[in-house]
């Protein structure tokens, strides 16, 4: 699919890339982990496209954006996004985040709440128990030689630089390993209307998940048959099931419409 709009916006001195595809009703995209906002979400773009405006983000350290060398937070992610819809003149959007896009856009809600209109929050986590057994464990031990090689082989397509692989990487890793428990009240005072979605084996488990929706007022959860992001994106060995990927956007489309 084929931007209607891309470049860069400053954001808390560093340049942000995005891309715009579509008209109608803003809604921004915001990735995960590891990723850029096409690797995520080109599934979605191609089946939203045409009754929304699409805004997608590659967050510091990701994609075709630039680099801090300071550590990562979801925080600095959250205040980068509302520059960059500062610049493009949209003062309160929908958001559809991904894994740590989620946890970002749910924070987001917190800190801005004038600014979101909805939340679509897939896979995110807020509690360190909310993620698989051992994964913090398997974290501290983590190096680059464990990242996934397709999401290797995606940066350096976009950004051919391995120390700046790396350093998305350590980044990331830090981010994660020191990762704290919200407190229960930060989901609690969220008043926008927020769609939880998860996979029934992904690597937050479906109990957090449902935690989370229950903490949140009015909102809406959907666990799917699937593992970590599949339901919205190609899984881990490039194959797209496009039934699933039918119904989570049809579900998107409800919750946003209504």
């Amino acid at each position: 699919m084929q931007f209607k709009e891309n470049g860069y916006k400053e954001a808390n001195g560093i340049k942000l890339y995005y891309e715009v595809f579509g008209e109608g009703k803003p809604l921004v995209l915001i990735h995960g982990g590891g990723s850029d906002l096409q690797f995520d979400y080109s599934e979605v773009i191609q089946r939203m496209s045409g009754q929304y405006k699409l805004i997608g983000i590659d967050l510091q350290n990701h994609g075709r954006s630039a680099h801090r060398d300071v550590p990562e937070t979801f925080e600095q992610d959250a205040r980068d996004i509302i520059a960059v819809l500062d610049q493009l003149n949209i003062d309160r959007t929908s958001f559809w985040g991904f894994s740590n896009g989620a946890t970002t856009v749910l924070l987001l809600a917190y800190l801005f709440p004038g600014k979101v209109e909805k939340i679509i929050a897939a896979s995110g986590v807020t509690k360190r128990t909310g993620m698989i057994d051992g994964f913090f464990e398997g974290m501290a031990q983590a190096t680059i030689d464990h990242m996934p090689q397709y999401l290797k082989d995606n940066f350096l397509r976009l950004n051919p630089d391995q120390r700046k692989l790396l350093n998305m990487f350590e980044k990331d890793s830090q981010r994660m390993i020191n990762f704290k428990d919200w407190d229960d009240n930060m989901l609690h005072s969220i008043q926008s209307p927020v769609l939880f979605i998860a996979g029934d084996s992904d690597v937050m488990k479906a109990e957090h998940i449902t935690e989370m929706h229950r903490l949140v007022a009015g909102s809406r959860l959907m666990i799917l048959p699937s593992g970590h992001g599949s339901y919205m994106m190609a899984d881990e060995n490039g194959n797209v099931d496009n039934a699933l990927i039918d119904f989570t956007v049809s579900q998107v489309k409800k919750f946003l419409n209504n």
